[in-house]
This record gives C-alpha cells, structure tokens and sequence, in this order.
C-alpha cells in the first residue's frame, strides 16, 4: 500500500466515479483503476461496488476512507511544516458560467497545489485577468485558445415522462414541451433557429441560469432542460438524459490568454489544462 494508492482511493471514494476521479488526479482511467485493483488485492476486500453509473462505496471502503483521510491530511501537515512560507503569486483567472463544479474544482485544487503561494482570484470572464476558461466564441484579439474539454449537450427530462422512455428525442418532440431554459446557453442558440423554422414552440416555465437550479426543476416534474453530459450529471437517477437527434449540440472549453503573457504560474495552468483534455 502507498500515498499514491490512497490518493487514488480518496478520489473515486468522494467523485463516486472511476473516470471522475482520473481526471481529478490527472491520470488515466486504466492506472487508476489497476491502481485500486491492487490495493483491493493487497487489503483482501472490495472497497467499491461498480455499478452502471459509477461506484458506490462497501462497508470496508467507508472504513478505509476515515483512515485514510487522516493520513493523507498528516501527511500533507507534515510537508507543509518544512517549507518556508512561499511569496504570495496573484492569478486572476476569469470564468463563464456553467463549467461544471467537479472537474473545475479538481483543476484549481492542482493549480494551487503545484504553485506555492498562489492566490487565485476568480473574476468574471469580461473583468481583467491573466487567463480565462471560455467558449471560442468569446475569444479576443491577441489571445491564444487551448482546448480543455468538449462537451455534448443533452435534454434532463422527468423520469416519470413518457418521453424518457425514447431512446433520443426529435425536434417535433418539442412542441409544447414544458423548457427550463438557461440563459446564456450555448445549446439553446443551436437549438432555437432549428425550432423556429419548422415554427415548434416549446412551453417556457422557467428562465434561469444555473445548471444545479434547472436540474433540480427537472427533478421536481416542472420541465425539460438543456444540460452538459458532465460525467456528475449522467450518474444521476432523478432525471433522464437523451440526446436530440439529427443535431450536434456541442461546445468546446477553451483556456485563453494573451500570447505575450509571461505570468510565472501561467505554464503551470497551461500543462494542467492540456492534461486534462488528453483524458
């Protein structure tokens, strides 16, 4: 057994999720997942049930998890404790809505990790910064793009809908059907034009602009929403995803920066930005 393996361990134990927990640690699916086979081997239990969406923790692996925790942390106490302070590095990193909580988490706690002394300012994506993670469209002049992730959108319905039991929807579907919309939503201004000219006018009930708010009007019957397939989203039981056919609703998420940048913690997020999108 070894830090590597219990890091490992702490991460699929809190994403609920083997993919989740390689892009959190930045490693790809297949070495975490010998990684904690090996471990499961080596303490002669199953600390994870795999189901079809995810995992879901045993007896032993929440046993495991209160130790770990612990050691993990006064390992990292103990570090910490031979360093010298570092000089405060101040980064403004500005940021669209609607990332996804679980991988720009994962992201920044790297960041921080691997820059001493940084302190991160989150700004809004128009406010002056060093960097922004954004959509091509929002790009600058002089600014270079770096792709992270791309997504596909997806339509949250009601499990209890009829129209959850189709294996994709189409967009005659939509006429009056119940819409939570977002406001701003790349994939509803892919979506809308193809509804206006076949003249199919969904039911808007709500304009909002979190994913988490229109989820949870999903999950309470009041209607359909257009959402990100981030891997948190699709373990979901409360609501069902399905794509739409016939369209390509899809978005790219970039890191932007000016070329003449020469902000000393600017590669660091550069290298984190490129390992994530390789997995």
């Amino acid at each position: 057994m070894d830090i590597r393996q219990l890091k490992y361990f702490v991460a699929v134990y809190e994403q609920r999720s083997i993919s989740a927990a390689a892009r959190q640690c930045c490693v790809a699916q297949p070495s975490l997942s010998a990684a904690l086979l090996q471990l499961e081997q080596e303490l002669g239990v199953s600390l994870f049930l795999r189901l079809p969406k995810g995992v879901t923790p045993t007896e032993e692996g929440d046993k495991l998890y209160g130790h770990a925790g612990k050691l993990l942390a006064q390992l990292a106490s103990l570090k910490a404790s031979f360093q010298a302070p570092a000089a405060k590095v101040r980064f403004r990193l500005g940021l669209i809505r609607a990332l996804g909580v679980e991988r720009m988490s994962a992201l920044l706690r790297e960041f921080s990790q691997q820059v001493p002394g940084l302190e991160l300012h989150l700004v809004e994506p128009d406010a002056p910064c060093d960097a922004r993670i954004i959509t091509p469209a929002q790009q600058q002049g002089g600014e270079v793009l770096q792709p992270i992730w791309r997504d596909r959108y997806l339509l949250a319905l009601p499990p209890a809908w009829p129209l959850s039991l189709q294996s994709q929807l189409t967009l005659d579907d939509f006429q009056d059907l119940p819409l939570i919309k977002r406001t701003p939503c790349d994939a509803w201004d892919l979506l809308y034009p193809q509804l206006s000219r076949r003249n199919i006018q969904p039911a808007l009930r709500a304009d909002i602009q979190t994913i988490e708010y229109a989820l949870g009007l999903v999950s309470a019957g009041v209607g359909c929403a257009l959402v990100p397939d981030f891997d948190s989203l699709l373990q979901r039981s409360d609501v069902a995803l399905k794509p739409i056919a016939g369209l390509q609703l899809e978005r790219t998420i970039a890191l932007a920066y000016r070329s003449d940048n020469a902000h000393p913690a600017l590669p660091v997020l550069q290298q984190l930005c490129s390992q994530s999108s390789a997995l």
